[in-house]
């Protein structure tokens, strides 16, 4: 476990352990609900694997990576919303090729979904669903040492949420989720396009603690 993973993995079981006291003085007294509260703010650690089934991209693999990502979130209704969610910093790589490290590279998505959440808002857990698009920035590419540039194109695509929070009090829930992103990006050599498709396709797993107002 790199000292970066521990960091994130503390800091989400530090603010989960944490959580109880905040819930403990916010709890459901006098009838109070969420319905009606508009805006949601979620933090927390997310895990991002591209996709490395054999076959894919002439052999090159490509490693997963942790990062904190946060999100916010406009209620229209108690059950619908729109989402703004992204990586608070970058998804380090590493690329390697028949088992060997090739090089890194960085990317730091960024996403905007529609959203479903089943169920009574006031129910302690609430399943969702959501669709959107998205786009990665891909930065400090490290991919041909000492020789000419290799870079990747932005991917984009569309991306595919699925997930449950889990209420607490009307303000603070915790929230555990999974990702799909359709994220394909070109690779060039000193400005060149080469004509290989790199296909990240990555699923993401995140856990965090949120509050809505």
């Amino acid at each position: 476990m790199t000292f970066r993973t521990r960091t994130l993995a503390l800091a989400t079981f530090a603010a989960l352990a944490a959580a109880p006291a905040a819930f403990a003085q916010d709890g459901y007294a006098g009838g109070e609900t969420a319905a009606g509260k508009r805006v949601s703010i979620v933090g927390g650690a997310t895990l991002l694997q591209p996709n490395n089934d054999t076959g894919r991209n002439d052999g090159i693999k490509v490693d997963g990576g942790p990062a904190p990502t946060a999100s916010v979130s406009y209620h229209v209704t108690d059950n619908i919303s729109a989402e703004l969610w992204g990586a608070l910093d970058s998804f380090d790589h590493r690329v390697r090729a028949d088992g060997a490290k090739i090089g890194t590279v960085e990317q730091r998505p960024l996403a905007l979904s529609g959203q479903y959440h089943f169920g009574d808002v006031d129910n302690t857990f609430r399943p969702f669903v959501g669709l959107g698009y998205h786009h990665s920035n891909i930065d400090n590419e490290d991919l041909n040492p000492g020789g000419n540039h290799v870079s990747l194109t932005t991917p984009k695509g569309a991306i595919g949420t699925v997930g449950v929070d889990m209420n607490i009090t009307p303000t603070w829930f915790a929230r555990a989720d999974a990702r799909y992103l359709r994220s394909r990006a070109d690779v060039r050599e000193a400005g060149v396009n080469t004509g290989q498709e790199l296909k990240l396709d990555p699923w993401t797993v995140g856990f965090g603690i949120g509050a809505r107002f």
